[in-house]
C-alpha cells in the first residue's frame, strides 16, 4: 500500500453510522475518518452494507442514526437544495457500470455534470479540462466517437473522467473494475491510483478486489455491517 496520508482536519468523518430497512439492519455503529488525498478501499461480500455506505457518504441515501460530516458541515442538517449542490460539485461518483448516454460523444458524456452544476450550457474552461484529461488517459483521439464505439474498459475510464470534471474533493467508486477484464481491471486501478495522487482527490473504493484494495492507503472490510480496519 501506498504511504498513509495524515489527516488533520478530516473531509469525511462519519460517527455512529446505522442504517435500519423494516427488520433489516445494514449498518451498525460505522465511524470512519477520510482525510484530503487520501485513498480507502472497503471490501467484504455481497449485502454486508458496503454499497449502502457508500451511498450514505454520496448522500443518496440518510442514516438511521449517526452523522455524516464533509469539510465539517453537518449533512444530515443541509437543506435538499444544499445536499444537491454537495454532491454536484464536491463529490465525483463512479459506478460498475458506466452509466454514459449512448447518443452522446465522450466529450459530451463528459462534459453533462458541469451542465448540471452551472444550470446551462458547459464553458470553455469545462471543455479544456475535460480535453485535457482525456488526453491524459489516452480517449483524447477518440472523444468524438460514440460510447458503443470504445471498449468497456476505455468507456470506463471515460466515466472516471465525467466524475471528475467538476473537480470534487472525493470519489467514491462502487465496484469500479467488477465489469472488466483483468488488464483491463488493472488499468483502471492504476488510473485511480494515479489521478488520487495528481488530482489531491479523496478516494473511497468499493470493491471485492483486493489487487485494488492493496494499491490504497488503508482498507476497511464490512463483517455484518461493522466496518473494521484489514490487513490484507
Amino acid at each position: 500500500m501506498g504511504a498513509a496520508v495524515k489527516i488533520g482536519k478530516p473531509l469525511l468523518e462519519l460517527n455512529g453510522v446505522s442504517k435500519q430497512y423494516a427488520d433489516a439492519v445494514v449498518l451498525r455503529e460505522v465511524g470512519l475518518r477520510l482525510g484530503s488525498g487520501e485513498a480507502i478501499a472497503i471490501v467484504g461480500p455481497s449485502g454486508s452494507g458496503k454499497s449502502t455506505l457508500l451511498n450514505i457518504v454520496g448522500t443518496l441515501d440518510r442514516p438511521t442514526s449517526g452523522t455524516v460530516f464533509f469539510d465539517g458541515a453537518d449533512v444530515l442538517k443541509l437543506s435538499a437544495t444544499e445536499i444537491a449542490a454537495l454532491r454536484n460539485r464536491q463529490i465525483g461518483f463512479v459506478f460498475q457500470l458506466h452509466h454514459l448516454l449512448p447518443q452522446c460523444t465522450i466529450l459530451e458524456n463528459v462534459l453533462l455534470p458541469t451542465m448540471a452544476v452551472a444550470g446551462k450550457g458547459t464553458n470553455d474552461e469545462a471543455r479544456t479540462r475535460a480535453e485535457r484529461l482525456l488526453e491524459r488517459v489516452g480517449l483524447g483521439p477518440r472523444k468524438l466517437q460514440l460510447p458503443g464505439q470504445l471498449s468497456g474498459g476505455e468507456r470506463q475510464r471515460a466515466a472516471v473522467i465525467r466524475a471528475l470534471i467538476n473537480q470534487p474533493r472525493l470519489l467514491l467508486a462502487d465496484e469500479p473494475t467488477g465489469s472488466l477484464d483483468r488488464a483491463s481491471a488493472e488499468n483502471l486501478r492504476n488510473l485511480l491510483v494515479e489521478l488520487n495522487r495528481s488530482e489531491g482527490v479523496a478516494l473511497m473504493v468499493v470493491t471485492h478486489s483486493l489487487d485494488l484494495a492493496r494499491g490504497l492507503d488503508r482498507i476497511y472490510e464490512m463483517r455484518d455491517g461493522s466496518l473494521v480496519e484489514a490487513e490484507l
